[in-house]
C-alpha cells in the first residue's frame, strides 16, 4: 500500500522547481516546507494516483493521507486533502475523529487549513450537522489555525445558504479575535453568508462594528452594494 506514497513523492520531487518554491514561500509569514510545484501539477499527480488509491478500504486511504500530512511538505498535504475530499460520499460519523485530528495535529498555515476545511470538513459537516458543535469548540481553541478552521469549515455551506444561526454563533465567538488570520477567516465566512443572507450579515456587522476588527469587517462586506459598504465603514 505504501509504495504509492513513494511514487507520489518521487513524482512531486521530479516536478519541483526552485523558482516556484521561492515564489510560494512569499505567501507565508510562518515557516513552511515546499517542494516548489504549481498547483495544477499537484492536482494532476493526486488525480492520477487516486486511480489506485480509490480501490483501497476507506481506513487505508486515511492512513495514506495521515502519512502525507506527517511529512510536513505542503504539496503532500494538498494531495492528502484531495484524496480525503474524494471520500466524502462515503464518510461515516466516526470519521470526524480523523479529520479533527488532522486539524489539531498538522494544520499550521492558512493554505493547509483552507484546503482541508473548505471541502473535506465542510462536506462532512453538511452530511452530519450535529458536529457543528465541535466547530464551536474549535473557535475557542488557543491554536490560531484551529480557530480559523472553525470558520472556514462553513464556507461552502454558507454559499449554499445553510446553517446561518451557527455561522453567526461562530462569528460571535471569534468577533474580537486579535489574530489577523482568524479575522480574515471569519470575515470570509460572513462574506459568503452575505450572498444568501445579505441583510442578516449587514445587521450583524452594524451591530458589532464598534468592536469588530477592520480586517474582518472589510472581508464581511466585500460583496455588498456600495451604499451598504459605505454605511458599514462609517465609524
Amino acid at each position: 500500500m505504501f509504495e504509492i506514497l513513494e511514487k507520489v513523492r518521487r513524482e512531486l520531487s521530479e516536478s519541483s522547481d526552485e523558482k516556484t518554491r521561492e515564489t510560494g514561500l512569499r505567501f507565508f509569514r510562518e515557516e513552511v516546507s515546499l517542494y516548489g510545484i504549481r498547483a495544477k501539477t499537484v492536482k494532476e499527480i493526486a488525480r492520477a494516483n487516486y486511480a489506485f488509491v480509490k480501490q483501497l478500504p476507506r481506513q487505508e486511504i486515511f492512513s495514506l493521507c495521515d502519512s502525507l500530512w506527517q511529512s510536513g511538505m505542503m504539496e503532500e498535504t494538498f494531495v492528502a486533502c484531495m484524496w480525503s475530499e474524494k471520500l466524502t460520499s462515503h464518510f461515516v460519523p466516526e470519521d470526524f475523529k480523523v479529520l479533527e485530528g488532522w486539524v489539531h495535529k498538522y494544520v499550521n498555515n492558512w493554505a493547509s487549513c483552507d484546503t482541508l476545511c473548505n471541502h473535506t470538513v465542510g462536506e462532512f459537516i453538511q452530511m452530519y450537522p450535529e458536529f457543528i458543535s465541535a466547530l464551536k469548540r474549535w473557535a475557542q481553541s488557543d491554536n490560531r489555525w484551529v480557530r480559523r478552521a472553525a470558520a472556514v469549515s462553513l464556507i461552502i455551506p454558507a454559499r449554499r445558504g445553510k446553517f446561518p444561526d451557527d455561522i453567526f454563533d461562530i462569528a460571535g465567538v471569534l468577533l474580537e479575535d486579535r489574530d489577523d488570520m482568524v479575522q480574515k477567516g471569519y470575515g470570509w465566512l460572513l462574506k459568503e453568508a452575505s450572498k444568501p443572507y445579505q441583510k442578516e450579515v449587514f445587521d450583524f456587522v452594524i451591530s458589532h462594528k464598534a468592536v469588530m476588527p477592520r480586517t474582518a469587517l472589510r472581508y464581511a462586506i466585500e460583496k455588498m452594494p456600495p451604499d451598504l459598504r459605505a454605511a458599514a465603514m462609517v465609524k
